[in-house]
């Protein structure tokens, strides 16, 4: 039976909000969307406001990443939208749903020069699957629902709408839509039993499964499907901990080895971007299997190209009729290659140094991180290597900026991932550049009594910058920071709690203390300037 609802347009709004299992609102105060407001406080619906809207519409994405449903953020008109429009291509990038509603200017005063007078979709809608203006009141159920339908639909992704000030202040009524899931998408029969065939016949097959696989509920067909196959998995993104690290096929260690000796190489939900030598394996054929036709690489030629839902196609291998050949051998390579790498890696990570290399930093944070721990990268050289010392133990635990590489998320993710997980660790790893830009948002933590821990590798420059710069011209500019800055006593100013740690004896007690703090407190560790994390690595 259709509801029939009734009220201002922030309270139809929130009606079709509520219908998609939107639970929270994340934001920064505006007077253009105080209905939505309004809407919320009336109905116990949680705000969460920051300090930068790219901080609101990040935390939304955290949301969308970490519980697969889509993630709200409301924004002011004018700069309130631009100033997210940053949030809203990473989420663009990560196939995140996240809807946007932002303000806007009253139609019927339009070209008079209104305050913050500006038509946002053209800045949006590159950026989005769906981008609308909802000029009446009566027709925001409608459009809600429509821009959701948009950001589940495979391939997922950001929607927006705005809304005319005389619009949301309008009282309207309408039928609330039909929430209606999007159906899957099967793909081609003839193409996934091609792939399956090439995986299962191969003499060194690789998988590398990426965030995708995650967000499509695909991580036990991806199991099944290894394990059928007997084929080794790599992963990247939310991907990380699909297979646990102590799984015999799972590896991180050895993607170097593995993508040089591999003759099939299958990428699943995750493009065949800069993070995968855009796709170029050497002579290895390459099955790249997408969530959606729109996915296809149009750079490269694969030998089979799957578009479709990931949990059929992966199920799909995972029961392929046909022979397969024996990898033992191939695993065995693979595994002695790891277990090297893994020997190489706990020598680095408890180096007593000083300064402290980031991997020290690293190694005791695996002293302390729980399982279910969620971790937050933002920031380049000091975030890299985590994605080498660091092995997630579940899926839906990583978060990072994604291929679109926009420093900055981190308050944000902290923000949605603490929401969504009140009861877990979570640990925000950030250099020292990174903190400029959201560490403002601690106060947003702190008063609205969301502790996190952030751990800071302080090393005074920009080091994807500085060194390859040095390197190129002999000099560098513009690379350097302060050196040693007490970004700790930013965030005790800012109602957190924090210390300076300098050697490395003293990590493991000062991480103690900081998960076990109760508020927002961050672990400022000196790192080794010249320690730059190296580029030419094969870790994405």
């Amino acid at each position: 039976m259709t509801e029939r609802v009734e009220g201002h347009g922030g309270e139809l709004a929130l009606a079709a909000l509520r219908a998609h299992g939107v639970r929270e609102m994340f934001t920064l105060s505006g007077g253009h969307v105080f209905p939505l407001y309004d809407a919320a406080h009336k109905t116990g619906f949680p705000i969460y406001d920051v300090r930068h809207e790219q901080s609101a519409v990040f935390a939304a994405e955290a949301v969308a990443k970490l519980q697969r449903r889509p993630g709200l953020a409301v924004l002011t008109a004018g700069p309130g939208v631009t100033n997210g429009v940053s949030g809203l291509t990473s989420a663009f990038f990560n196939a995140s749903p996240v809807l946007v509603l932002g303000g806007r200017a009253p139609q019927f005063r339009w070209g008079s020069g209104s305050l913050q007078e500006m038509d946002h979709l053209p800045l949006v809608a590159p950026v989005t699957k769906h981008a609308e203006t909802v000029f009446g009141a009566d027709d925001i159920p409608r459009a809600v629902t429509a821009a959701l339908t948009a950001a589940l639909t495979p391939h997922r992704g950001p929607a927006f709408l705005d809304f005319p000030l005389e619009a949301v202040f309008s009282v309207g009524e309408a039928d609330l839509p039909t929430v209606t899931p999007p159906a899957p998408i099967e793909a081609d029969p003839d193409e996934v039993a091609k792939a399956a065939a090439l995986i299962a016949g191969a003499s060194r097959p690789v998988i590398i499964a990426g965030s995708d696989v995650y967000a499509g509920d695909a991580v036990e067909a991806l199991r099944a499907a290894a394990e059928s196959l007997q084929a080794p998995v790599f992963t990247n993104g939310m991907g990380r901990g699909a297979l646990p690290p102590e799984h015999p096929l799972a590896f991180a260690k050895a993607r170097r080895v593995a993508l040089k000796g591999a003759d099939v190489v299958v990428v699943v939900g995750t493009p065949l971007d800069f993070r995968l030598a855009f796709g170029d394996f050497g002579d290895a054929r390459v099955v790249h299997v997408v969530d959606a036709p729109s996915q296809r690489a149009g750079h490269v030629q694969p030998a089979a190209a799957p578009a479709g839902d990931l949990r059929l196609i992966l199920t799909a291998f995972a029961e392929h009729p046909g022979d397969r050949a024996d990898h033992a051998d191939w695993i065995a390579q693979l595994r002695t290659a790891e277990d090297a790498a893994k020997a190489r890696d706990a020598e680095e990570m408890a180096a007593e140094t000083d300064p402290i290399r980031p991997a020290r930093v690293y190694g005791e944070l695996r002293k302390v991180l729980a399982p279910d721990a969620i971790t937050i990268g933002d920031g380049g050289d000091f975030v890299s290597y985590a994605g080498r010392y660091l092995e997630p133990a579940q899926p839906g635990t990583w978060l990072d900026p994604g291929p679109y590489g926009c420093l900055g998320t981190g308050m944000g993710y902290a923000m949605g991932a603490r929401v969504s997980h009140p009861d877990r660790q979570i640990c925000v790893l950030m250099g020292d550049g990174a903190a400029g830009f959201s560490l403002m948002d601690v106060e947003s933590l702190a008063r609205q009594r969301l502790p996190v821990v952030i751990v800071v590798g302080n090393n005074g420059i920009w080091g994807l910058e500085k060194h390859p710069m040095r390197a190129m011209y002999g000099y560098d500019v513009a690379a350097d920071l302060q050196p040693g800055l007490r970004y700790d006593r930013v965030v005790e100013a800012l109602g957190g709690a924090g210390e300076t740690v300098e050697k490395a004896a003293d990590l493991g007690p000062a991480l103690s203390r900081a998960f076990d703090a109760g508020v927002p407190y961050l672990v400022n560790v000196l790192t080794d300037p010249a320690d730059a994390y190296p580029r030419s690595s094969n870790l994405a």
